[in-house]
């Protein structure tokens, strides 16, 4: 089965291969260069930047659901791609904002450059607002020092995304983001990436040992935990991928159980188990998860898209919607192995590598309890600038 939507980009052919790959790339735990060949090769890393830049000019609507079409058989692969997908969204947006200074990431992109996300890493409950990373101020550029985690697409990379603070002024701090560039000195990829779920991603840790990146890759220097244009379109962009990954695993986990159900016989009942009422009731359940899913995740996409202005709420709106999809495509999932039986705890049940991937799905930014104090503090109408944080 395949998800048809208008204008589609892909090919079910080419998403079709990826699936066929996806088993070998998890029980391997490989990076999945011979989909990202192909998906390079046809375009896909160009799919949102502006045509006139020599890109596709696709929104974060028709992005997303290019990314939940692959997603659906290929969620790691998926995933991945939205980091670079992501940063090309927000130099996009801030440019159709009226905000040209991101402009040279897009006519990199258009060049063939791989852009991912270093924004992970311990002990940060902020991510891209605060950071326990060092940058420091130098001639010509900043020096940074510290870890990043989750680093998707470390293989194929040649811009890494991050951020640190400047603490050189203590009343003061600074959250500056930046782009290292492949081959910069001081930079060392440490293969950790050995994990229950989205395991084709690749995604190692770096490590940052004083790393110079010159001004040109300075992308925002901000007051630590501000706000402003281009963070606002990094969460929008990030999570609607994400977010339409989730429903892809979502929509192929139900898909999965009503073709095995249809075909599943017991000494219960005369016919398959879709005549069982148990299963019928577990199908409604499935169905019942995806129909609040859908429209919820293609409203806000679309909403960002249009430029619909919802103020101050963007925020808890965007975070509420990731989670709400994350865990929506948990229950599906689950659900959908219940009905299996027993066979998708085998390996070759491609539900068992389902059942796995949607657990990475809560430790996306903004994970529960973020997407709780943003979402409780706009409904209460407590400022998210209010220090401390929380008494």
């Amino acid at each position: 089965m395949t998800i048809a939507v208008p204008n589609q980009f892909l090919s079910g052919d080419l998403i079709d291969r990826c699936g066929q790959r996806a088993a070998a790339y998890d029980r391997d735990n490989k990076f999945f260069v011979d989909d990202f060949e192909e998906l390079k090769n046809a375009g896909f890393l160009m799919l949102n930047i502006p045509k006139e830049l020599g890109g596709l000019g696709k929104s974060l609507a028709e992005t997303g659901q290019e990314l939940r079409r692959l997603a659906y058989r290929a969620p790691a692969t998926a995933l991945a791609m939205n980091m670079h997908l992501y940063w090309m969204g927000i130099a996009a947006d801030l440019r159709r904002f009226g905000d040209p200074s991101l402009e040279w990431m897009l006519k990199d992109g258009a060049a063939g450059e791989v852009f991912a996300a270093g924004h992970a890493e311990i002990g940060n409950d902020l991510p891209a607002l605060l950071s326990t990373t060092n940058a420091q101020r130098v001639d010509g550029g900043y020096k940074f020092t510290g870890r990043k985690m989750f680093g998707s697409l470390t293989p194929v990379w040649t811009r890494f995304g991050i951020h640190g603070m400047d603490t050189s002024d203590p009343a003061a701090p600074m959250t500056v983001h930046a782009f290292v560039p492949k081959g910069t000195p001081n930079v060392e990829i440490q293969q950790t990436w050995d994990t229950l779920g989205m395991r084709a991603t690749a995604s190692e840790d770096t490590i940052l040992n004083g790393a110079f990146v010159p001004d040109k890759y300075i992308a925002r220097v901000l007051p630590a935990g501000a706000l402003d244009a281009f963070l606002g379109a990094l969460f929008a962009n990030a999570l609607v991928g994400i977010a339409n990954v989730y429903y892809g695993i979502a929509l192929r986990a139900r898909d999965l159980a009503v073709e095995s159900t249809k075909k599943k016989k017991a000494l219960a009942v005369t016919r398959s188990m879709a005549y069982h009422p148990e299963f019928q009731h577990s199908a409604a359940e499935m169905t019942i998860e995806i129909e609040s899913m859908g429209p919820h995740l293609d409203r806000i996409a679309e909403d960002w898209s249009s430029g619909v202005d919802h103020g101050n709420e963007w925020g808890a709106k965007i975070v509420a919607m990731k989670y709400h999809i994350v865990e929506s495509a948990k229950r599906v999932v689950d659900i959908a192995m219940e009905m299996s039986g027993g066979s998708g705890m085998f390996k070759t049940n491609e539900l068992e590598r389902l059942y796995r991937d949607v657990r990475a799905g809560g430790f996306h930014p903004a994970n529960s309890a973020l997407v709780h104090e943003l979402v409780g503090k706009t409904t209460l109408g407590v400022g998210l600038e209010e220090s401390p944080r929380w008494g």
